[in-house]
């Protein structure tokens, strides 16, 4: 007799079919947690760097780095062209107003020279011919008025006797009237002769005094020109230190160029060059600080140079009061250069964290120190070492700050140690 075959319910077709199912639901039930925000990833403790918020004083400041350079240059051009024949002191000499530096030689410059004293030596003879001819005429004119007086007293005296005599009828009308147009004549000469000594002392004056106005110009242009030659031997204008010296034996320098400069030694400046992003907040007496020697020193800026070349513009700082000794010229300074005042403030220690959160976010640890999760924050000012919370954290709080580029999607982070 037959019997009915029981019929299987787990067959392999089934079995396979339920587990490919399974393997699918399971798939996409990781994916959605993956990708929901609720991921966690393993990190290792020693490949992350940590740091706890504290609270503390805080203050914006950038670090720039300076440059060491007397409190003053003057710089050394020359003023007239020439060969340098001579050198007297070497760059780097420490020097006194007045000392000779360099000699140059100017062959045409030193024969202008010689023209120029030629024709001074030249005016001066002529203007001595010319006031010994103005004296011998003035000598004639003085002669002549003494015989046209004497003239005229002897006709006075004819005239008198004869206007007597003529009175009485001792003469006649003819004798009488040619007295008195000798008279008359006399007295005109003397008026002429007078006329004539005034007009030769004006005209003397006259002359003398244009004669001693072209000798002083002439005069004023030997000594320009002595001067001149007298700049071929290069001298020190001030007391400093001779810097940049450029010039060679037999070498050619031309009139303006330069030749070096002067640095005056009773005292230094600091020049730094700062980011035009920070141009609008560099103001005057602005105060940097700068450690050498375990000691901590302040500068001042006194300057701002608002010219901005390849992105940087300059400052001058002073130091507030003594200098570092052995400080020398040349030397960098890597300088604290304070944007605000100090303030109390949560302070966030500065990572690799902000490139990708923008200081939006961060992993926050808990109590035990072996997970981190993602807290919101928001983060104010800032300074080379901190950042300013200014909310979502409290001091004692531990933060991972190395950084986060492929915790993007992480929301939890299990620290192995």
């Amino acid at each position: 007799m037959d019997r009915p075959l029981e019929k299987k319910k787990w067959n392999t077709k089934r079995i396979l079919t339920l587990t490919g199912v399974i393997g699918i639901v399971a798939l996409i039930g990781a994916s959605y947690y993956f990708t929901s925000g609720n991921s966690k990833l393993n990190v290792d403790g020693d490949r992350i760097s940590i740091s706890e918020v504290k609270e503390g004083t805080f203050q914006e400041f950038i670090p720039i780095n300076g440059t060491v350079l007397p409190i003053s240059s003057i710089y050394l051009d020359a003023s007239v062209g020439g060969r340098v024949e001579e050198k007297y002191v070497e760059d780097g000499a420490v020097l006194k107003k007045n000392d000779p530096i360099m000699r140059l030689s100017n062959t045409d410059l030193e024969l202008s020279l010689v023209n120029q004293e030629t024709q001074v030596l030249n005016l001066l003879t002529q203007a001595q011919i010319a006031q010994t001819n103005a004296q011998q005429v003035t000598i004639s004119n003085r002669n002549q008025m003494a015989e046209v007086e004497q003239a005229l007293k002897e006709a006075e005296r004819i005239y008198t006797l004869n206007k007597k005599l003529y009175t009485e009828k001792a003469i006649g009308s003819q004798e009488y009237q040619k007295s008195v147009n000798e008279y008359n004549y006399q007295k005109q000469r003397v008026e002429l002769t007078k006329q004539i000594l005034k007009q030769d002392e004006v005209s003397n004056h006259q002359k003398a005094t244009q004669d001693q106005k072209t000798y002083e110009r002439t005069q004023s242009a030997l000594e320009l020109m002595r001067q001149k030659v007298g700049d071929l031997i290069v001298r020190s204008p001030v007391d400093g230190q001779l810097t940049s010296f450029d010039a060679e034996i037999g070498q050619n320098k031309n009139a303006g160029e330069r030749l070096g400069q002067i640095d005056v030694l009773t005292g230094f400046k600091v020049r730094a060059e700062i980011d035009e992003h920070y141009i609008n907040r560099i103001f005057t007496e602005q105060v940097g600080q700068f450690l050498i020697g375990g000691k901590t020193y302040e500068l001042k800026i006194k300057k701002v140079y608002t010219q901005v070349t390849n992105g940087r513009f300059q400052v001058d700082m002073e130091f507030v009061g003594d200098a570092p000794k052995g400080i020398r010229r040349g030397q960098t300074l890597q300088i604290r250069l304070a944007l605000s005042d100090e303030t109390r403030a949560i302070l966030l220690a500065k990572g690799g964290f902000y490139q990708q959160t923008g200081g939006n976010w961060v992993f926050k640890l808990d109590k035990n120190g072996t997970t981190a999760y993602r807290v919101d924050i928001q983060l104010g000012r800032q300074n080379p070492e901190y950042y300013e919370v200014i909310s979502g954290l409290h001091p004692g709080d531990k933060v991972i700050v190395s950084s986060y580029e492929t915790y993007d999607k992480i929301q939890e982070l299990n620290i192995k140690k």
